[in-house]
């Protein structure tokens, strides 16, 4: 799909029409007729209509001042506007509530069509708002509203079949037109996957509908609906499609901790109990430890830790069954502690803490000798993204599906190297025999610049690679990478703060930095445990503040 510069004014136009004809071409069978027609009335319709019925839709909201429908390149507004009235697509509402009104109407605007009910016309906005709220007026017409003015309001009555052809293009509703903007520029810029005809994320449009009704119940939970509303709702969304699955766990999952926060225990039980998000077994358990029923939280918590599901629930119930045995009157237990690593104790001047700890303690490891970086979660990332591209980015049925996708559909999937296993096989073994080097050089080198779910561009210099190849051995490498690949959500992230690099004695070390009152997070203390478990150099270095200069 080419991308149209934003030097042609009507450049948004032409991404509009080759959306319409990739999802034509690709989802005809999930389209029914009224759809189809759609498509083909847009297709007769002439450019100045396209281009103002594609700017409506671009925009947020759906009802429209005619006097900031003003574009250059479409010309006069009414005209334009003309062949959509037409087609019912574009209409004037017979109604209006006030807060449709206000948030058309400019404050002098608002002042002069509530002259006689204003007692303050100059107070902001929301607090007129406020005060016309409290007269339970109902809604009606503009002329109603505001008999003396000359607006014209339009309402654009077709955005769910172009939300429908968003979700089919980008697979999601997360993504908007915007995105062709910023590849137009070239601000963004996405690897080039080759489709199949298995390249689709939905395949039958109950599917479609799926998503769409998952979107919409997403959107309900974030305007604070009633829980148990939209819980009643998702229990009839049920989809073998396991895209479609593993957004529904993670609304489930958001379902869950909002009854948390609401008290509604019960209720956070059940959505959890059917939630299949890797810490919702674990969240259960919490839930009955803060509804006191001990018994319950000790037998679920050892039903857990015969069969872990991650790392993640491993270090969960070591907190948490030493806890619960106390309550249930057992015996004081010691809770296992992790074997220490190496620990610095660092005392620099109050001064430096205006450059941040990280900083501060940069500058004073590379005054001792050696290249330090401030690298968090981002060098190992990296490096794993560009020896392992090919493998990101192979066109796996149902990975891909469209041309501005930076990540696979599947990344967070249990299976998603089990489905790439030949060149994940073939990428890693080339740490084993030393030509990883090369390989991450030529990615850096051909494809820099591109989206990619690991590799982080803006701090991957030159000099940095070089140092990090030249001292991270392949096998510590391999190590990191596929224990990145056993959980991709939970550990791309907890890796220590600052790497230094020997490299005239070929040697690292990774520190954590950890300023006054600051303590290891979980993850970290995860990432730690690996680090000494397989040899990995790493330190945690403590710093306190120095009053002396």
């Amino acid at each position: 799909m080419i991308a149209h510069s934003v030097e042609d004014p009507l450049y948004y136009l032409h991404n509009f029409r080759q959306v319409l004809c990739w999802v034509g071409q690709r989802y005809a069978d999930l389209l029914d007729l009224s759809e189809q027609a759609f498509i083909a009335a847009f297709a007769e319709l002439d450019p100045p209509a396209q281009a103002i019925m594609v700017r409506m839709v671009m925009r947020k909201g759906e009802l429209f001042r005619d006097d900031r429908l003003q574009y250059a390149e479409v010309g006069d507004t009414g005209q334009a506007l003309a062949p959509l009235i037409g087609l019912g697509w574009v209409c004037e509402p017979e109604h209006l509530t006030l807060e449709q009104l206000f948030t058309l109407l400019r404050k002098d605007e608002l002042a002069q069509c509530f002259a006689a009910q204003l007692s303050r016309p100059r107070a902001a906005k929301h607090e007129l708002l406020a005060e016309l709220q409290a007269l339970e007026l109902a809604p009606r017409s503009l002329r109603q509203w505001f008999a003396d003015s000359e607006l014209r309001i339009v309402q654009w009555c077709r955005q769910p079949v172009c939300d429908r052809i968003r979700l089919l293009f980008f697979g999601n509703l997360y993504q908007d037109w915007s995105d062709f903007v910023l590849a137009d520029l070239g601000v963004l810029r996405f690897e080039q996957v080759a489709f199949s005809a298995d390249s689709r994320a939905l395949h039958q449009r109950s599917e479609v509908d799926l998503a769409l009704a998952l979107h919409q119940c997403a959107e309900r939970l974030e305007e604070g609906a009633d829980t148990a509303s939209i819980l009643a709702t998702l229990q009839g969304l049920h989809s073998g499609n396991a895209w479609l699955a593993r957004r529904r766990a993670r609304l489930l999952f958001a379902l869950g901790q909002q009854c948390e926060r609401n008290g509604e225990w019960d209720q956070a039980m059940a959505v959890y109990a059917q939630c299949a998000h890797p810490q919702a077994r674990i969240r259960q358990v919490r839930v009955l430890e803060r509804t006191q029923s001990w018994e319950q939280a000790h037998a679920l918590a050892l039903q857990l830790a015969a069969a872990p599901a991650n790392a993640l629930e491993v270090q969960a119930l070591e907190r948490m069954l030493p806890r619960l045995a106390r309550k249930l009157g057992g015996p004081p237990q010691r809770r296992q502690r992790l074997k220490p690593v190496e620990v610095m104790e660092l005392e620099l001047p109050r001064a430096h803490a205006e450059l941040g700890v990280e900083e501060a303690v940069r500058q004073h490891l590379a005054a001792a000798g050696g290249e330090v970086h401030y690298v968090e979660n981002t060098l190992f990332n990296s490096l794993f993204g560009l020896l392992c591209w090919e493998a990101v980015f192979a066109p796996v049925p149902g990975a891909f599906f469209n041309p501005f996708q930076s990540a696979p559909q599947d990344l967070h999937d249990s299976d998603f190297q089990h489905r790439r296993s030949q060149v994940f096989e073939r990428c890693l073994s080339r740490l084993d025999d030393g030509t990883h080097r090369q390989a991450i050089l030529d990615c850096y080198a051909t494809k820099r610049g591109l989206q990619s779910p690991f590799v982080f561009w803006g701090m991957l210099s030159e000099t940095l690679l070089d140092q990090a190849l030249g001292c991270l051995p392949g096998a510590h490498l391999k190590q990191c990478f596929l224990r990145l690949l056993q959980d991709i959500r939970n550990n791309r992230t907890g890796m220590p703060d600052l790497i230094q690099f020997w490299p005239e004695q070929g040697r690292y070390r990774m520190v954590e930095v950890k300023g006054p009152g600051d303590r290891l997070q979980d993850n970290q203390l995860r990432w730690l445990e690996f680090c000494r478990l397989h040899g990995l150099p790493v330190a945690v270095c403590h710093v306190r503040w120095s009053e002396a200069a």
